[in-house]
């Protein structure tokens, strides 16, 4: 990799896979920062003459190696899940920092060789859990969190273990993980499977004066949200993110303002600006973190089969 950086020029970054997420969430947010030169990556030269015309982005690239060439500081990568291995090796090996959509891989041990070559390399290895700073949920981690609740439910949507824990069910294990106030000391898993596709899963978390349920319901009759966390006679509720409610006596409810983007809302706005903050700092973010919530993953699956 060629460093063509100066300490005044604009931050060179590649995001690479240019799907449903990166368009609709990603490149909004990175479109509308100062100080970046991005460098799109996707096999798809239609889809990437499109959507580097509808961003007047005209760095493209359809091959990992000449965009890393390039000279690129750190990536986003946005590509399908069974790719996130091979991409991030490559890049973290070629001394670039990298920000990934979650799951880091289907299995546990592929995310683990992940998260120890981040390790040997130096580099930051940021996976995209981006509900730790949707501002909701910072607020839900001020109250007293004796009990917390967090159902994410969808409708009609009854998947196989493996894919519907580590594609979706992972956002509420790691917020969760988040919340708890304390150390995690016992973990049970239920959930029901009809031909071979689970339909809803619960998971307990507790510890030292705190329990915390995770539930999703694939057939609940709706798509929906909502974060329970209660503790000292009083409650806060978080519906879909945006709407915050408040109970000791007459509830009290806030809701997200009309122009406040939906990217800040569910904390991707957020979460882009500290990896690029970490990038420009020479900081490097560790990926233990998100490493365990894979292991806790991994832990769900196994208990209620493959």
């Amino acid at each position: 990799m060629t460093d063509t950086t100066t300490a005044d020029a604009p931050l060179a970054v590649g995001v690479i896979g240019l799907g449903d997420i990166a368009q609709k969430a990603y490149l909004p947010v990175l479109t509308a920062l100062p100080g970046l030169d991005l460098r799109l990556m996707t096999r798809d030269r239609a889809k990437l003459d499109r959507i580097g015309e509808a961003h007047r982005i005209p760095a493209r690239f359809t091959d990992l190696d000449a965009l890393i060439d390039s000279g690129i500081r750190a990536a986003f990568v946005h590509a399908a899940t069974d790719q996130h291995v091979p991409i991030v090796e490559r890049l973290l090996t070629a001394g670039i920092d990298v920000y990934v959509d979650k799951p880091l891989d289907y299995h546990l041990d592929p995310a683990r060789r992940l998260v120890e070559l981040a390790d040997r390399t130096g580099r930051s290895l940021l996976v995209g859990f981006n509900r730790r700073h949707a501002p909701g949920y910072l607020q839900a981690k001020e109250r007293p969190r004796d009990l917390i609740v967090l159902q994410k439910n969808r409708e009609g949507l009854p998947e196989a273990a493996r894919t519907l824990v580590f594609d979706d069910f992972i956002h509420v294990v790691d917020t969760l993980r988040y919340l708890v106030p304390g150390e995690i000391e016992h973990v049970d898993v239920r959930s029901r499977a009809r031909d071979g596709l689970v339909e809803h899963l619960v998971l307990t978390l507790a510890g030292d004066g705190f329990t915390a349920l995770g539930i999703m319901n694939r057939l609940s009759g709706s798509t929906e949200e909502i974060l329970q966390v209660s503790g000292a006679d009083a409650k806060r509720e978080v519906h879909n993110l945006a709407e915050v409610i408040d109970h000791r006596g007459q509830p009290t409810t806030r809701r997200r303002g009309d122009w406040v983007p939906v990217a800040r809302q569910r904390g991707i706005e957020q979460i882009v600006l500290s990896f690029l903050d970490a990038v420009r700092a020479g900081r490097s973010i560790d990926a233990h973190d998100a490493l365990r919530t894979h292991e806790l993953c991994e832990e769900i699956v196994a208990r209620i089969g493959e």
